[in-house]
């Protein structure tokens, strides 16, 4: 498995907290998964370019178990599997826009190492695209799709000017 990616400040990629809602988030269907299945689901959305160590993975896992914001049970081949809570399912409510930012930063990471030219450009698309989701989910009120606009045209001036 390839080791975990940092960021060029050294920080790692996530955090245990952000850790924690990527895998509630990923959970968040009701279905149960091993921690080696969200290892590779957190792999395979980046693209293959991050993978979480087990050694951060099953101490998240173990830590929302505590917060019974998961549960757990063992397959017939002793596996164990986690389910999200109720209360887990409150909790990933309650923080969404975080979680959700979390895996957007995540995905983004497929765009690592594409041609030069289209990669950086089509990960901070990508990233616009996640934030405009996030921040005009539901009914957003006319003044913020106002102020959302004039960002987006902001943006496109200063690249008519390069």
């Amino acid at each position: 498995m390839e080791r975990e990616t940092r960021s060029s400040s050294g920080r790692r990629m996530v955090d245990s907290d952000e850790l924690g809602l990527l895998l509630l988030l990923l959970l968040e269907n009701g279905e149960q998964r091993h921690g080696y299945d969200l290892i590779k689901e957190i792999k395979n959305r980046s693209g293959g370019n991050y993978a979480p160590s087990s050694g951060i993975v099953y101490p998240s896992l173990a830590l929302l178990m505590k917060q019974d914001l998961l549960t757990s049970a063992a397959h017939d081949d002793q596996r164990r599997a986690y389910l999200i809570t109720e209360q887990g399912q409150k909790h990933l409510a309650e923080r969404r826009d975080e979680a959700q930012g979390v895996l957007a930063r995540i995905e983004a990471l497929r765009f690592r190492g594409a041609d030069v030219s289209a990669g950086p450009v089509g990960r901070a698309m990508q990233s616009l695209k996640t934030a405009l989701g996030q921040r005009l989910a539901g009914e957003p009120v006319r003044e913020l799709q106002l102020d959302v606009a004039e960002i987006i045209d902001e943006a496109v001036r200063k690249i008519e000017r390069l």
